[in-house]
Formats: structure tokens, C-alpha cells, sequence
């Protein structure tokens, strides 16, 4: 239902389409528990909780699940499966997270890793794909080139029409189709790409067909079996499916403006049909936590299921003002303000712009590292029934932990994760490479920020 519009509301008509807007966001919801095997082993199957379904053939280490802080081994919070566009490999994303109480608060309790294998068979159709484009473009450069040597050889000829025309050409005036167009009818000039758009729908079907009937383009079994590796016997919460919708949110109330006066839609021209103006939201230099938050509760309510948030590229929904957001949205440089009593100087507000250009480059390639995703904080309550399925106590075992509890001794219980969001920062090449040298499948951990429950 589109949400009602407020008298406040600035329109020039009557008749505005209150229906909500899509941004380029995508929200990670759970739906339902994975009770199927074949699933718990396809990396393609993005997951909540579970077991992670390790994409490399060559067994990543155990030590990538260990938290920093405690050493201890951590349970996986989410598996996506995020392949790049028109990247021939295969992609997922795991994240870990501790619920050790005495890592709440610490860096390396949350981390992330994303593992690549490429898909040769879908390398096939992308080379095959680009192939055709190439020879696209070359056909269509050919034809431009004999369009205007037509065009200057007509010029030379001179107009065929026109009255002062001597010889056979004023003779057979509307005899000339050989030379006004270039061809005769016997010979009819193929419209410019119509004979290769028919080729190439051709071939896709082609490779349409031969992909439909392989499995292995439709499925990313996980290649390395955990059956006898210690990643069987990591501590995991029960696998739910993790599937994704779009975020919609309300239109934006337009500003009232004096009669007369229009605004100019300055779109951006990659996200045509998505609204962007969400994700360039600034943030005012004098805001403290509790309007910070106020925003994020209010950006959160609109889809309260929400346990992931995906925008490659995009920008991170800052959950409060804490070390993260300064580094991220960076205090702008102040005007220097008048000493002396006479100058008077009106200073205006002003505001946080994004920023990710303080997060740490990738130590492979050396390209930057931009936004990929977060965590809601939806997530730790989706996990919290497993958490708190402990065994029943006696009364004096009860006791001892509530004396515990109180006293903050016992470092290493279970009690839950109490971030805010978390944010992960990846490589923007997506590279897959060693020593400089291009290889078929990498394991590679990424930036994790996170801003705590304050």
C-alpha cells in the first residue's frame, strides 16, 4: 500500500504517483530452514547460519572462522552467493561472527571472506558473447565507412534532379536507382547489424539451450567435501535460506517551491530505474547519535525482516555516530570564523558526504576496496533462538552463572552479539591472482567495520 501523504507535501499536481520507488539496494530475508542436503552443498544456495559450502577446490584454512580477539572458532552468520556481472567466476561471501561475550566490542570478532573458482564453461559463452560484439562493432564501423564513400560519390555526381542536369542522367532521371542508392533491387543492402542481430539471437538461444541442460552452470557444488575436515565440527546455528528482494521506500516529499519555479532531475544515467537520492543522503556535521539512529530506524522499518543489506558499490546505512561513521563520513573543513567584533559572517550548516577512500586497499592488486554489504541487526535476533537453546540447569549450576554474569568473570559465554550493523569492504577489481599472475580460484578475506550497540 503507498504510504499517505503528509499535508505538509509540496506537489504541482494532484494526480502524483504516491506508489513507492525502488532503490538499488537489495535486502537479504530468511525464508524457512534448509532441509535439503543437495543445498547444503551448493555454494550458489546463499544461507543463513549452517555450515559454509566452501567454493575452492583446495580446502580453505579452519583458521579463517577464528575470531581475533579469543581465538576460538566462530559460527558462520551468512553465506551469499554474489558472482560479479560479465566475471567469469564463480563468487560467494561468508562472514563469521563471535558471541563470546568478551569479544563484543573488539576488532576481528566479525570476519569476512570471499572465495572465487572460475566457471569454465561460463567463461565459454562470455568469450563467445564478446566475440560477437566485437565483430558487431566491426560491422558496424564497415558499413559506416561505405556509407559516406556512397555519400561523397553522390556529391561528385552532382543532384540528378535538378534542371540543369545534361547527358543520360536528365534522360532516365527516375531511372537511377543504381546510382542514388547505390545498389540495384536484384541487390538489396542489408539494414546495418539486422543480419548479425539475428545471428547473435541465434547463437544465445544456442548458448541458452547448452546452459539449460548443463547442471553445472546452474549449481556451484561446493568442491571440497567437509565430511573429515574440522569444518564438519564447527559450531554452526541451524541453516535457514537467505533469499533477496528489493528495497522500496516512499517517494520523497517534494520541497515547496515558490509558483513558477521548477527542479531539474539530475539522474545518474547508470541507475536510471532506481532511485539514488536515498543513497546520497548527506548527514548534517552537528548530528549525534540518537538522529543518526533515527534515521537508520527509519530507512530499517520500511522492510523490518531485513538481515542483509546488498549495494555494490553503493553506500552503507550508518547505524550511530560512532569512530566508523567519522571515518567514513568524514567532518568537512570549517571556514575560519571572524575575530574581529565589526565582520559579521553567516556560517551554514554543513554536511557529511561518503567517503570510502580511508578503507584499506586491497594488499593484492592494489585496487580500492568499496562497499558491499552489511548486517542488521535483524540477524542476531533470526539467531537468537539458537543461542539460547542451552541445557537445563540445576539450581545451584544457575546460581553460579548468575555470580558470574554479575561479576563479568566467565569471558567466554555464549550470550550473543550485540553490534549495531556490520559493514564489509571488498576488493573492486574482484581480482583473483597471485604474484601478479591470474589463477583459477582464490580465498581472500575482506574489511570488515563495525559499529557496536551503544
Amino acid at each position: 500500500m503507498a504510504p499517505a501523504r503528509s499535508d505538509d507535501d509540496w506537489s504541482d499536481s494532484d494526480d502524483d504517483d504516491l506508489s513507492q520507488v525502488e532503490t538499488s539496494v537489495l535486502l537479504g530475508v530468511p525464508d524457512g530452514s534448509i532441509d535439503d542436503e543437495s543445498d547444503l552443498v551448493d555454494a550458489a544456495v546463499s544461507r543463513i547460519g549452517g555450515l559454509p559450502a566452501l567454493l575452492p577446490s583446495r580446502e580453505p584454512p579452519f583458521s579463517s572462522s577464528l575470531c581475533k580477539s579469543c581465538n576460538e572458532p566462530m559460527e558462520l552468520l551468512v553465506q551469499m552467493w554474489c558472482p560479479f556481472e560479465d566475471s567469469p567466476m564463480d563468487r560467494a561471501l561468508y562472514i563469521w561472527g563471535c558471541s563470546r561475550t568478551g569479544c563484543q566490542g573488539k576488532d576481528g570478532s566479525v570476519r569476512a571472506w570471499r572465495g572465487l573458482r572460475i566457471n569454465e564453461k561460463y567463461a565459454e559463452k562470455l568469450a563467445r558473447k564478446r566475440q560477437r560484439q566485437l565483430e558487431k562493432e566491426q560491422a558496424k564501423a564497415k558499413a559506416e565507412e561505405e556509407r559516406l564513400r556512397l555519400e561523397n560519390e553522390r556529391k561528385k555526381q552532382g543532384n540528378p534532379f535538378s534542371m540543369n542536369s545534361n547527358g543520360a542522367n536528365s534522360a532516365h532521371m527516375f531511372g537511377l536507382g543504381t546510382q542514388i542508392f547505390g545498389t540495384t533491387l536484384s541487390d538489396p543492402v542489408d539494414p546495418v547489424g539486422k543480419k548479425d542481430d539475428a545471428k547473435e539471437q541465434t547463437d544465445e538461444e544456442h548458448d541458452s539451450d547448452s546452459d539449460d541442460s548443463d547442471e553445472s552452470l546452474l549449481t556451484a557444488l561446493a568442491a571440497t567435501t567437509i565430511t573429515e575436515s574440522p569444518w564438519r565440527t564447527a559450531p554452526s546455528y541451524p541453516p535457514l535460506y537467505l533469499s533477496t528482494v528489493s528495497e522500496y521506500l516512499p517517494p520523497q516529499p517534494k520541497p515547496r517551491l515558490p509558483q513558477g519555479v521548477k527542479i531539474e532531475d539530475l539522474g545518474d544515467d547508470d541507475k536510471k530505474d532506481k532511485d539514488i537520492s536515498w543513497a546520497k543522503e548527506t548527514y548534517e556535521n552537528s548530528l549525534d547519535v540518537d538522529q543518526i539512529f533515527e534515521k537508520f530506524t527509519k530507512r530499517v522499518g520500511y522492510e523490518g525482516e531485513q538481515c542483509v543489506r546488498y549495494d555494490l558499490k553503493g553506500t552503507p546505512l550508518p547505524f550511530a555516530s560512532d569512530k566508523t561513521f567519522h571515518l567514513l563520513w568524514p567532518a568537512p573543513s570549517a571556514e575560519p570564523l571572524p575575530v574581529t567584533k565589526p565582520d559579521f559572517k553567516v556560517v551554514h550548516g554543513q554536511r557529511r558526504v561518503y567517503d570510502a577512500s580511508s578503507v584499506p586497499k586491497c594488499p593484492i592488486c592494489k585496487a580500492p576496496r568499496v562497499f558491499e554489504c552489511q548486517l542488521m541487526p535483524n540477524l542476531i535476533n533470526v539467531l537468537r533462538p539458537a543461542q539460547s537453546d542451552k541445557k537445563k540447569l540445576t539450581d545451584e549450576e544457575r546460581r553460579l552463572e548468575v555470580q558470574k554474569a554479575l561479576k563479568n568473570e566467565d569471558k567466554s559465554a555464549k550470550t550473543g552479539m550485540d553490534w549495531g550493523t556490520t559493514m564489509v569492504f571488498s576488493c573492486e577489481k574482484d581480482c583473483c591472482e597471485e604474484n601478479g599472475k591470474q589463477i583459477k580460484e582464490s580465498w581472500r578475506e575482506e574489511v570488515v567495520y563495525i559499529q557496536w550497540d551503544v
